[in-house]
Parts: structure tokens; sequence; C-alpha cells
């Protein structure tokens, strides 16, 4: 008589096997990573690590947790998934150092409708790269498979950071004052932020391909400017709180300046912003094909400006010297004014 195989995990579109082989591939990864502090192995329950007690008089933890986003969606089309890891380990680590933490270790997760190892061991080597750039461990993860959840060949990254910053060198946004100067960092592009607005009028209204290439791009493809990674800044910033000369530091992620300055200003200051740096072509891209306005293109995209620096005026000369040797651009964005409201000035905007 013939027997009737039963239903089993993989009918149900779950690969143990597959989730076995991507798990055997990302430990060469994570291993990278490891310093002395870490006292567990890949695959552990929970990751372990040794806090390093001597090194602080009064730590203070800092934790956050960020995800990549539509940008994903990008990444699937253009079969490109290694700069993913990149972009949500500076993200994170660029969060925590808006309050002056360095980074300790990092935790991710990662999940799909149904895995390929292959793509998977793409995603967190990425990520492992930028935890070796930025000083950190990459202490644990998960990695989820959710037929029915997730769409054909989607993936989710989310992760979660944690930093640490000696009390007194907290940084708090508590000294600034009306007149001290904003300088501001580029960025490389859109970063993790304002990918749904991108793609709707990228790919459905220019009806572009992510092979496609502009003549406003200067050779790039729609594909490669979106895909470029979100930058770290941790190295110069901490160069700078180092020798006391910022008073407050904002990440420039979804809401634009308008959204996330007022986050690191006290109560009675604003800000206005001159809008006077080079707008990187894929935004120019963008506001023309989408005729979006440009007061909602800067309340979507950081329009070139990843990381803004708020400092006193008399201690200008000492950052952009520190900047310059380290071989940063930067770039004049306005000053703090009373109030508070932060008011865009020039290319049309004009408004807060």
């Amino acid at each position: 008589m013939a027997v009737t195989p039963g239903t089993d995990y993989e009918a149900s579109g779950v690969s143990i096997p597959e989730a076995e082989k991507a798990a055997r591939m990302f430990k060469e990864h994570v291993r990278r990573t490891y310093g002395r502090p870490v006292l567990s192995d890949v695959g552990s329950f929970g990751g372990m690590f040794r806090f390093p007690v001597d090194r602080y008089e009064e730590p203070i933890l800092v934790a956050s947790t960020d995800g990549v986003g539509t940008k994903l969606r990008v990444a699937s089309m253009t079969g490109r998934f290694n700069t993913l890891g990149v972009d949500i380990v500076n993200h994170c680590v660029n969060d925590v150092l808006v309050q002056g933490a360095e980074p300790l270790f990092f935790l991710d997760y990662l999940g799909c409708e149904s895995l390929d190892a292959s793509v998977a061991s793409e995603i967190v080597s990425g990520v492992a790269d930028a935890c070796v750039e930025n000083g950190c461990a990459l202490l644990g993860g998960e990695l989820a498979e959710m037929p029915g959840f997730y769409g054909h060949n989607d993936y989710d990254l989310i992760g979660t950071i944690v930093g640490v910053v000696e009390r007194k060198r907290m940084v708090d946004g508590t000294r600034v004052e009306p007149g001290m100067s904003i300088l501001g960092m580029p960025s490389s592009g859109l970063h993790t932020n304002g990918y749904s607005l991108a793609r709707h009028v990228l790919f459905e209204k220019g009806a572009y391909g992510v092979d496609d290439r502009p003549s406003i791009l200067n050779g790039r493809s729609i594909g490669e400017a979106l895909m470029r990674p979100h930058r770290s800044y941790l190295g110069p910033v901490m160069a700078l709180l180092g020798e006391g000369l910022v008073e407050a530091v904002c990440h420039v992620t979804g809401g634009g300046i308008p959204g996330n300055l007022p986050r690191v200003l006290p109560d009675g200051c604003g800000a206005e912003i001159d809008l006077s740096w080079e707008v990187p072509p894929i935004f120019r891209l963008i506001a023309e094909e989408g005729e979006v306005e440009e007061g909602e293109m800067y309340r979507v995209f950081n329009m070139g400006a990843g990381m803004l620096l708020v400092c006193d005026s008399e201690k200008i000369a000492g950052v952009e010297d520190i900047l310059l040797k380290r071989g940063e651009e930067f770039f004049p964005a306005g000053r703090v004014t009373r109030g508070s409201e932060v008011y865009l000035v020039g290319r049309g905007v004009d408004h807060g």
C-alpha cells in the first residue's frame, strides 16, 4: 500500500536546511567583529559582552533601533544586497553619536518570505563590515523566514545598537544658545530615508529602470545612485567632541532638517538654515521628475546634509581645522536663533 507523505515544515514554505546553511555562512562574518569584550559565540541564545567599566567614571548607555525601510525594495530590483548591512549599522551608529556615544555592540533582525542563504550572507557580511569599521561587535541577531507574511523576494532588515558615553561628556543641547553657528557634513545620497517617494517618482511616474543612466546623474545608473550606502560620521564627530568643540549634533534622517534639528535644540532656540550647499543630482532628479515642491523635498530627504553640528561661533576655526586635517568636507549651514521655528532660507523655500 502506498504511503502518503505527511506535511512538513518545508511544505509550508520554511526551509530549515537553508537556514542552517545561512547560519554556517554567517559565522565567518560575525566572528570578524569580535574582540576581547565578547564572551559568547555565534548561535548563543543571548550575546554576552564584558562592559569596560575601567574606562568610565559614570558610564551612560545609549541605545537605538531602526530599519532600512523600502530601500530593501530597490536592492531586490538591482539584485545588490551587500550595502544594506552597511546602511543599517551606520544609521544606528549616527543615532547614538548624536548624544556623544561610541558604539559597543549591534544586533540585527533579518526577515524574509523565502530564505536564500547567499543573499542573507551578503547582507550580514555588510553588517559585519560596518561593525568592524565602527569598532563595535555584532553580538547577535535573528533570522526569520515567514512565508505568507513577507512578499516574494522581500527582505526586512532592522538593527539595534548599544553605545556608551561618559556622563559629563553627554551631548544634550543644553548649552546651545542663539547666535551659535551650524555646520553641515554632506550625505552620500538618500541614506535610508525617503525611498517610498523616490520609488514612486522614478519607477512609477518616471518609468525608469534601475539600470537607466539619466545625464543628470553623471554616469551613474538610477540603481547605483539609490543604493549608495548610508555614511557613518563617527570618526570626525568624535574627534570634535573630544576637543569640546560641538554643543549639539543632528543626524538628518526621515523628516529632513525641519523634522530633526528641533530634536536637539533646547527650549527657546530655533534655527535659520541657509540652503547654500550643493544638492546631489539624485535629489534634483526626483524633484524634477515628480514635480515635487522644494519644501516637500526638504521635509522628506536630507538633501545632501547628512549631519549638522552646532558650534560656538568663536570655536568654528578649531572645528574647521580638525575637519580639514581629516580630509572631511563641510559647509556653513546656518545659525541658531531665538524662538522655536526652523526656517529654511533660499532656493525658493523660505519658510519654517
